[in-house]
């Protein structure tokens, strides 16, 4: 198997790993952060257009997020989306800027929060062992079609799978992270 294969399968994994870092902070954790809002999508016209193509995210202090919209007909349109987000946050909108208090998490809310990331934890495991699997597929297919030795068949699958196991331990890292960082008081 060609290095760039293994090149490949690299950046595949590390792609994964940055999708569920994005992914994560779109989590409440009782902070507030742009990520939260910025792709709640808004009925813009007829078209589902993320918040942050419609005006500024500012994070003015640690509990309040200010959305500024650049036009400011779309102020509305932001605060009905929200609402109808699962955000659960209720926008003040003053016509010129629209703010959301994130409200303190209770014990219980912050249980059922690391569930939510363990799930997508549990997801970007999934992504990473398919793309093991799929590549440990090719070389096979390679062994069988005389293109590799049945021992470089071997020590590929030694390889992918060291690199499957480092990438989980990224994983889970991120999660313990994210765990950590939900369960602050």
């Amino acid at each position: 198997m060609p290095q760039t294969e293994m090149k490949t399968l690299r950046q595949k994994m590390e792609k994964a790993v940055e999708f569920f870092r994005a992914e994560l902070l779109g989590v409440r954790t009782g902070r507030a952060h742009p990520a939260l809002v910025e792709e709640i999508r808004v009925d813009y016209y007829g078209t589902p257009t993320p918040i942050k193509q419609l005006g500024t995210v500012n994070v003015p202090e640690a509990r309040q997020i200010v959305i500024t919209p650049w036009d400011k007909s779309a102020g509305k349109l932001i605060e009905k989306a929200i609402q109808a987000s699962s955000l659960g946050i209720n926008p003040n909108n003053d016509g010129e800027n629209i703010r959301l208090t994130i409200p303190e998490l209770n014990r219980e809310r912050r249980v059922e929060l690391t569930k939510v990331v363990r799930k997508y934890g549990e997801e970007a495991k999934v992504a990473v062992r398919n793309l093991r699997r799929d590549v440990i597929e090719s070389l096979k297919k390679m062994e069988k079609d005389s293109r590799i030795t049945e021992d470089d068949l071997k020590r590929f699958q030694k390889e992918v799978q060291e690199m499957t196991d480092e990438y989980i331990k990224k994983l889970e890292a991120v999660l313990e992270d994210k765990e950590k960082e939900i369960m602050e008081q």
